[in-house]
């Protein structure tokens, strides 16, 4: 028996065909429903690390340039990092849910 087990909706089955979705969480195929981040104060979607770069600046988010492959961010006196890859196109959902979890009820990752 292969395959991959999946927990949702409070129900645990077993997946024989895992490639639905990849490692990255995005989906692959051709339902693919793919994954914005919004700042739901504003209900704005994430189109750019410009826009993004503005939004956790207001909430005390200061750059991090200690790695140049990297575009990070930190809170001050905190041990608080959001690594993000420098290509805003390689931005994935497991990158958007960091963001969620480190900023609770200001941003939520959403299907497009």
């Amino acid at each position: 028996m292969s395959g991959v087990w999946v927990f949702k909706n409070g129900v645990v089955r077993l997946v024989e065909n895992p490639g639905a979705e990849s490692l990255d969480g995005s989906r692959q195929g051709s339902n693919t429903r793919r994954k914005v981040l919004v700042h739901t104060p504003s209900n704005e979607v994430i189109t750019s690390y410009a826009v993004l770069e503005r939004k956790l600046s207001s909430l005390g988010w200061e750059r991090y340039y200690d790695d140049p492959d990297l575009l990070q961010f930190h809170i001050r006196f905190t041990v608080h990092l959001i690594s993000l890859p420098k290509d805003f196109n390689k931005f994935k959902s497991m990158h958007m849910y960091d963001i969620v979890v480190k900023n609770r009820n200001m941003f939520e990752v959403r299907d497009m």
